[in-house]
């Protein structure tokens, strides 16, 4: 599994995720931080790369299409690092598990 982590979110979640041992880039790093939603969706469909958001546009985004990557879409306030790798952790395997069964987007509420 290949993981996007989007604009909202700090870089901090992509080591979070490289730690756990799978391959993650921020929109950052692959120059897309002030691109539009479409060109991020299309660059993590076109990768296969599953994206980790906070914003509901891509959410909503699953709904209206069937062509589309796998949307991790974090329900949380701001945070620090620290916090945010907190909460996520005990939260990952669960997550991998909805992921590993194909659903499209997984919401994560704190």
């Amino acid at each position: 599994m290949r993981f996007l982590v989007d604009a909202q979110l700090p870089p901090g979640l992509a080591r979070f995720i490289k730690e756990q041992g799978y391959d993650a880039e921020t929109v950052r790093e692959v120059g897309l931080r002030e691109a539009e939603d479409s060109a991020i969706w299309d660059y993590a469909r076109a990768g296969g790369l599953i994206l980790l958001t906070k914003d509901e546009d891509f959410a909503e985004r699953t709904f209206r299409t069937e062509d589309g990557p796998q949307i991790i879409w974090l329900r949380i306030g701001n945070c620090t690092n620290s916090a945010l790798n907190a909460w996520l952790a005990p939260l990952w395997p669960t997550i991998l598990q909805q992921l590993e069964s194909g659903n499209r987007l997984i919401e994560v509420r704190r």
